[in-house]
């Protein structure tokens, strides 16, 4: 008789094994699904998806909350401050320079929120600081550039490489062209030089090929001004980058260049609201007739890009030109109006819209508290949401939200009554002053 295996002996038991072997195969399998789905949830637009998306707002951020940058924002805050702008839809924060720890740590705070949860998603338009040589200084020379440029552009780029999930645009500047930035300003050739070496290095495979490469400048900068503007080097500049980031700031012109926002005698027999929902809609054609101009100078060259708002907004309090004492243009509820306006039409448009900006913050005029520079945020610095967002308070949106320790309430105790006894109509053509 042939010998009997020891399976069939009886020595060994298969069954056990197999149940072992399928166990281990299942949870293999499920390990891999689960794997599967968090790569598929974990996002990774480019900067050409994300921007002009009407599901990916855009806004300018800053997380300083003290009246010096010299006392930056914690990792605690800035994760409080994601959270609070993820849950109002912002999905693209643009920021402004990389020689604070402010950028690096914000992209720091969003990897650790996408680890928690990987359908978090939060990306960058990383600024870099430009200034020409001897910056505000008694004798800025604007042909030259500080010393201090290059290695600001060298921490852009190690940020971007190291986060490329995060960072999908480098913006070269900040209002770095415009003339009227006396103290600082430098020659377009300057910009263009570092948009070049930038787009230089993406094709040596040396940045990431989807990064987009820009300068966020007034639009005048842009070509939608003076003929002062018009030049070689700005026609080169508009050719190198990926898509054009232009500003437009019509409070600032209810000042500097009032004729659009002062009441008309033909309307002088509206209420105030009347008068103020007129000149706001004026605003808006204001900031739609400049960025059209960008537009129209950009394809006078031939070229046909994306344009796209790097920064526009409306201070809700000023004691200087925009106050009351002003051109009266300044309160939280023009602002309001301001704020939806521009959204609806960027929105339908399929422009990006980084408004100016998600939190107040101090530091911007330390020395004059009440200035305009200190108060163009959606939410103040005592963790109120002003009436631009008022909505999103009653929705529910901050529910289990903080900022500072303090839950995310309205402005006003949300009554609009007390907010309109703060609120005066724009001034009268009559009134108006010619300031340069």
């Amino acid at each position: 008789m042939s010998k009997k295996s020891a399976f069939q002996k009886g020595k060994f038991n298969s069954a056990p094994s197999l149940r072992l072997g399928m166990l281990i195969f299942m949870v293999s399998l499920l390990n891999a699904s689960l794997l599967a789905q968090q790569q598929k949830n974990a996002k990774n637009m480019t900067a050409k998806e994300i921007l002009g998306n009407p599901d990916y707002l855009a806004i300018s951020f800053g997380g300083f909350r003290d009246t010096s940058r010299e006392i930056e924002p914690t990792m605690a805050e800035l994760t409080e401050d994601l959270r609070i702008l993820s849950a109002m839809g912002i999905k693209l924060l643009r920021t402004y320079n990389v020689y604070y720890h402010e950028a690096a740590n914000l992209l720091e705070a969003i990897t650790k929120l996408k680890a928690e949860n990987p359908d978090f998603e939060m990306y960058l338009m990383l600024g870099a600081w430009i200034d020409c040589k001897h910056p505000r200084s008694n004798h800025p020379h604007h042909h030259e550039e500080s010393e201090q440029n290059a290695s600001e552009i060298e921490r852009a780029i190690a940020l971007a490489n190291k986060y490329p999930d995060i960072v999908k645009i480098i913006a070269v500047g900040n209002e770095a062209m415009v003339k009227w930035a006396t103290s600082y300003y430098v020659d377009p050739y300057i910009i263009l030089n570092w948009v070049n070496h930038l787009q230089g290095l993406k094709k040596k495979g040396k940045l990431p090929a989807d990064l987009w490469i820009t300068s966020s400048d007034n639009f005048a900068s842009w070509g939608g001004g003076g003929p002062e503007y018009h030049n070689d080097t700005l026609n080169q500049l508009i050719k190198s980058v990926d898509f054009i980031s232009m500003h437009t700031y019509p409070m600032h012109d209810t000042h500097y260049n009032p004729q659009f926002w002062a009441v008309p005698e033909s309307e002088s027999n509206l209420t105030d609201l009347g008068k103020i929902d007129s000149a706001m809609q004026r605003s808006l054609r204001y900031a739609k007739s400049q960025y059209e101009s960008v537009v129209h100078y950009m394809k006078s060259l031939g070229v046909n890009k994306p344009v796209h708002i790097g920064e526009t907004g409306w201070a809700t309090y000023s004691n200087e030109h925009y106050g009351d004492e002003g051109s009266r243009a300044n309160d939280e509820y023009k602002s309001g109006i301001y704020y939806k306006q521009i959204r609806e039409w960027t929105k339908k448009a399929g422009i990006a819209c980084f408004f100016f900006e998600a939190f107040d913050e101090p530091w911007k005029d330390a020395k004059n508290p009440m200035g305009s520079e200190n108060h163009f945020g959606l939410i103040n610095i005592r963790s109120q949401a002003k009436y631009m967002i008022w909505e999103e308070v009653d929705n529910g949106t901050f529910k289990g939200l903080t900022r500072g320790g303090k839950p995310i309430t309205k402005t006003f105790d949300g009554n609009l009554d007390s907010l309109l006894k703060h609120v005066k109509a724009p001034i009268a053509a009559h009134e108006i002053k010619i300031h340069h």
